[in-house]
C-alpha cells in the first residue's frame, strides 16, 4: 500500500483513448490531523485533495458541494460520487485512498471507476 506525507504532489488521470494523462494539482493529507481537517472552512479548491488512508468521507460543516472518489490500494477507482454538504458517505470495504474535489470535476478529468491514477509527490 502506497504511503505519503502531508504536502503537494500531482495526480495524473490515463485517459481511455490513449490520450494524453490529465495532471491535476494535488494537496496530499496522510496525517490524522490533515486528514481530519480536510476541506473544511474552504469555498473553493484548485485540483483535489488525497485523504490518505481513508475509506468513507462526510461533508459536515463543508461549504461546497464535493465529488468524492474511493480508490483501492493499486489506485484503481472503485467509485465516484458528488456528495452536497452535510452528509455522510458510506464506507467502502476496498477502499484505502479518498480523493475529494470540486463537484463536477472528476468527470472532466476522466475519472469514474475502473479508471487507474498516479500521484506524484513534490520534492523529497
Amino acid at each position: 500500500m502506497a504511503r505519503w506525507r502531508d504536502g503537494h504532489g500531482e495526480l495524473v488521470v490515463r485517459g481511455d483513448g490513449g490520450g494524453p494523462p490529465v495532471r491535476v494539482p494535488l494537496e496530499i493529507a496522510s496525517s490524522y490531523r490533515a486528514r481530519t481537517r480536510g476541506l473544511l472552512g474552504r469555498d473553493s479548491l484548485d485540483g483535489a485533495l488525497l485523504l490518505s488512508p481513508a475509506g468513507s468521507v462526510h461533508t459536515f460543516r463543508m461549504r461546497m458541494p464535493i465529488d468524492v472518489a474511493y480508490l483501492d490500494r493499486r489506485l484503481t477507482v472503485l467509485a465516484v460520487r458528488t456528495m452536497p454538504p452535510g452528509r455522510l458517505g458510506l464506507p467502502r470495504v476496498r477502499a484505502r485512498h479518498v480523493i475529494e474535489a470540486e463537484a463536477g470535476v472528476m468527470e472532466g478529468w476522466g475519472l469514474w471507476a475502473g479508471a487507474r491514477v498516479e500521484v506524484v509527490r513534490e520534492g523529497p
